[in-house]
């Protein structure tokens, strides 16, 4: 083989290489991309639920007009257990 068809393949064979490695490179670059929006994305849903139950459970707290808070002298232990009770069953 001549010397000019060996340059013209080892020429075409590192652009492959260098076109190889750059395009793996904008692939990976899009994935992470997408890992990233999706935790952040998972993460407002979690947030999300978490606010929804914390609220839920303000409002059945308030509506019952129970103490649950074991340092005030208002605290009565038998209602809070009858109360759990009832919700279990």
């Amino acid at each position: 083989m001549s010397s000019t068809v060996n340059v013209v393949r080892y020429t075409g064979l590192i652009g492959g290489i260098l076109y190889g490695i750059s395009h793996r490179r904008t692939l990976q670059e899009q994935e992470n991309h997408r890992k990233a929006e999706h935790a952040a994305h998972h993460r407002e849903e979690l947030i999300k639920q978490a606010r929804q139950a914390w609220k839920d459970k303000q409002e059945a707290s308030k509506g019952s007009g129970l103490i649950t808070n074991p340092d005030d002298p208002n605290f009565d232990l038998e209602k809070v257990l009858a109360k759990w009770e009832a919700e279990y069953k």
